[in-house]
């Protein structure tokens, strides 16, 4: 009898590295896994170095010309190039071009219209706010992905009413904010342009890294019981990391539909490969669970995807363009599986190797993700009547509890007030616990006399990190950029209490635009428990559709359907109003019904490559 696989020396992997036993995964993203199970996103393979070097260079060269010639009220051309470049969203070069072009122009009106709006006096700022913010949102509400459009728009707005000057102080204001722009929009769009597909290739190779880490965690459970046996807290993470991954890559995809088919056709087979490896993890997932079949040959599996996910993850490119690889993995996995005698591994084998032949096939993608579609007209009434409304509860707290910084706490209005309760939630408690560590580290820094260049040059960095962590954590971003903030401010402003200030405001915001997503306009969403039943049928639908012999589009459609039903469960599980249904209904079924689908869709994944390994090859 051969000895278990695990005991054996590895084999090098085709790409010449040796195979060595993992680990449960770096330890950044397995705590990026534990803060998912709270609905806070930590992403590290999203951290973006280039566009952080670009931001330093936009805010850098306004903020030294403005602190040589000591024309201080030109400082808005500071904060206008750091917008602008916040500005840069996922999507094609061309929506890109148009929605940044759009921020430069409309911010510089609205940059004029706020400031001197707000000049005629403390009752025309309580209107000007929340009419422009009303407006900010609301205009850009019929063009595709101008979100961030029009958040950004707001943003200018409640800064600029905080300035009230008159009519030719506020034209300079705009110019300022115009020159500011228009300097970040050249050096992006002209003189340092990065690949547009860059979000993409960080969000395909999150996918592979989150799939490694599940094939490290059965490598590292070897020939013991799985802890996910039993229930527990964190019972699926590694599911729910790879859905989520997954969810954030298929969200960018339609960002770039107006693309050459052949210039997005890499990430749409990355896409599918990727949905391909994680329902053969699943049902691996399972076969471990339940120590189907002889453990040597499980073992020896998830060995070789984890191998090749690594691989994968290491080198995205070569599983692009370079065939040799990838034949040079297919002839792995097939040499492994003919020496397999369980169906279940066989299957999940065949299974790589079907996701390796879709990285190798070449031309145009088969179809096309739909283009994005504008924001509903209701869906942004919403959102502009929401914000209006969050904007004007801060002015008028701003007034009784005399305020020194008002715009602070509107903006963070802004910028945490989400379309959904569960965003909105966690953007508040991550802008509070930021603005209060950046706060702190703003008020130390400012505490000791430094002089003029040093400073300036440590807004430079801070902008470098706040735009290269946008993406990675909320927190993270608004700790850098609370910093920020508070130190430019004190250049151009000097004052006593401005990071207390910060900190004061960005938590009013916050806990404003909290009660104003759960008060105004409130969305009936599903109940959870029902939620639930319908993920646990969709999954039930996909163990169906496999036993019964359904054609292969029925089941890869039921699987499908199967797996977006469980990502919309992953999301609505952490919301805050499924949290309040939990705490007040405390059913027991909720957790038995959890239990059964996390079965259910393992039964359905296994039964699949146990059917898959039997077909002829």
């Amino acid at each position: 009898m051969n000895a278990p696989s695990h005991r054996r020396k590895p084999r090098p992997a085709p790409d010449g590295r040796p195979v060595s036993t993992p680990s449960r995964g770096p330890l950044l993203r397995r705590i990026a896994r534990k803060l998912e199970v709270r609905a806070i996103g930590l992403v590290p393979e999203y951290f973006n170095p280039a566009e952080g070097l670009r931001a330093a260079v936009a805010v850098g060269v306004p903020l030294v010309l403005v602190l040589a010639s000591g024309l201080y009220a030109l400082g808005w051309s500071i904060f206008a190039a750091f917008w602008t470049c916040l500005c840069v969203g996922p999507g094609s070069g061309r929506s890109q071009r148009r929605l940044l072009g759009t921020f430069v122009v409309l911010g510089a009106v609205i940059a004029f219209a706020g400031s001197w709006l707000a000049f005629w006096g403390p009752t025309a700022a309580l209107v000007a706010g929340p009419v422009l913010v009303f407006l900010s949102i609301l205009l850009p509400a019929r063009v595709a992905n101008a979100n961030l459009l029009a958040t950004l728009l707001a943003v200018v707005a409640v800064v600029a009413v905080g300035f009230p000057l008159p009519i030719h102080q506020a034209l300079i204001e705009a110019v300022s904010f115009l020159l500011g722009a228009g300097w970040a929009y050249a050096l992006i769009h002209g003189v340092w342009r990065i690949d547009p597909h860059a979000p993409l290739d960080l969000a395909a190779r999150a996918v592979v890294a989150r799939l490694a880490d599940m094939a490290a965690d059965l490598v590292a459970t070897g020939e013991g019981p799985h802890r996910d046996a039993q229930w527990h807290r964190a019972h699926g993470e590694h599911r729910r990391a790879v859905r989520l991954a997954l969810e954030r890559l298929g969200a960018l995809l339609p960002l770039h539909a107006d693309e050459r088919p052949e210039r997005l056709a890499p990430y749409l087979r990355a896409q599918e490969a990727a949905e391909t490896v994680f329902s053969a993890l699943i049902a691996l997932d399972h076969a471990f669970i339940l120590q189907t079949g002889p453990a040597h040959e499980r073992l020896a599996v998830a060995r070789t995807f984890h191998s090749g996910l690594e691989a994968w993850r290491r080198t995205p490119r070569a599983f692009q363009t370079n065939s040799g690889v990838i034949d040079r993995w297919l002839k792995l996995v097939e040499h492994r599986r003919e020496r397999l005698r369980g169906a279940l591994v066989s299957g999940c084998l065949r299974a790589l190797g079907q996701a390796l032949a879709t990285l190798k096939q070449s031309g145009p993608p088969a179809a096309m993700p739909p283009l994005p579609r504008p924001v509903a007209t209701r869906a942004a009434l919403r959102q502009a009547l929401r914000q209006a409304t969050g904007v004007l509860l801060v002015y008028i707290a701003a007034r009784a509890f005399h305020l020194g910084y008002p715009y602070w706490g509107s903006m963070a209005v802004v910028v945490v007030l989400q379309k959904g309760t569960r965003v909105t939630w966690m953007r508040a408690m991550e802008r509070i616990c930021g603005s209060l560590l950046g706060g702190v580290g703003a008020a130390a820094l400012l505490h000791v006399a430094y002089p003029v260049p040093l400073l300036a040059a440590l807004c430079v960095v801070l902008a470098a990190l706040a735009i290269a962590l946008r993406s990675v954590n909320y927190t993270s971003f608004v700790v850098f950029l609370t910093v920020l903030f508070v130190t430019v401010t004190a250049l151009l402003h000097p004052g006593e209490g401005i990071a207390t200030a910060r900190i004061a405001d960005n938590t009013l915001g916050s806990l404003v635009a909290l009660l104003s997503v759960l008060a105004v306009w409130p969305e009936r969403r599903p109940r959870l428990r029902a939620t639930l039943k319908n993920t646990l049928q969709a999954n039930r639908a996909y163990l169906d559709a496999v036993e019964t012999l359904a054609p292969f589009a029925q089941v890869h459609a039921a699987r499908r359907a199967a797996g977006l039903a469980s990502i919309e469960l992953e999301m609505a599980l952490h919301d805050l109003g499924s949290t309040v249904q939990r705490l007040r209904d405390r059913a027991p079924e909720d957790l038995a019904d959890l239990t059964a689908l996390r079965l259910v869709a393992g039964q359905a994944a296994a039964a699949w490559h146990e059917r898959l390994a039997d077909l002829p090859r």
